[in-house]
């Protein structure tokens, strides 16, 4: 070696005590960085909430879905979130990809199981963004050429779609099933919604 290496390396050779400084600088570093990410989710949850909100003006919705997107999306960013708090205090990245490609199958299930309880999550969304049922309309459900159901739509759930009978009764659909049917709404105009 020479004697400039030498003295390089005497140079970066730190006492014990310089380490725990430094240790604990990289701490404060990563704290740091861990209130940064969080500040950007509360941004990205009050921006998304916004977003929410003028949907439901311009679409003229129920607040019943306002606060079933939002909890989705709450969860997701929530998510989000952990994920980059994880990577940024050292969760290896293979456990995390592992976790990932995980929770990615079970949300890929749900989109495509019509059975499944993600799925009813999934369409609650969809509903909430692109069907033009709202609370207190009136409907019908064509199962088919005889049967048909009719009634007001007085729930939208996480889950389910209430429907109060003309009888009084109270029929529940899971949110999967209801985005397949053929529905004709009477409220308004009367139109067929695929």
């Amino acid at each position: 070696m020479y004697p400039i290496d030498k003295s390089i390396n005497q140079f970066f050779t730190y006492p014990d005590y310089f380490k725990e400084v430094t240790t604990m600088e990289i701490s404060y570093i990563k704290a740091l960085e861990t209130i940064i990410v969080v500040i950007v989710f509360i941004i990205a949850k009050k921006a998304s909430s916004k977003l929410i909100q003028k949907t439901i003006e311009n679409k003229l919705l129920h607040s019943s879905r306002e606060r079933i997107v939002k909890k989705s999306i709450k969860l997701i960013l929530s998510f989000i979130l952990i994920v980059v708090i994880f990577t940024i205090w050292g969760v290896h990245q293979s456990d995390l990809v592992v976790f990932i490609g995980s929770f990615l199958t079970v949300v890929g299930v749900a989109f495509f199981a019509q059975w499944s309880i993600l799925s009813n999550i999934t369409s609650s969304v969809i509903i909430f963004f692109n069907h033009s049922i709202k609370l207190d309309d009136e409907i019908i459900i064509m199962e088919g050429k005889e049967y048909e159901i009719e009634g007001t739509v007085s729930n939208i759930g996480l889950f389910f779609i209430t429907i109060r009978m003309k009888n009084d009764e109270e029929l529940t659909l899971p949110n999967n099933i209801f985005i397949q049917k053929m529905i004709k709404r009477k409220t308004g105009t009367d139109e067929t919604i695929p």
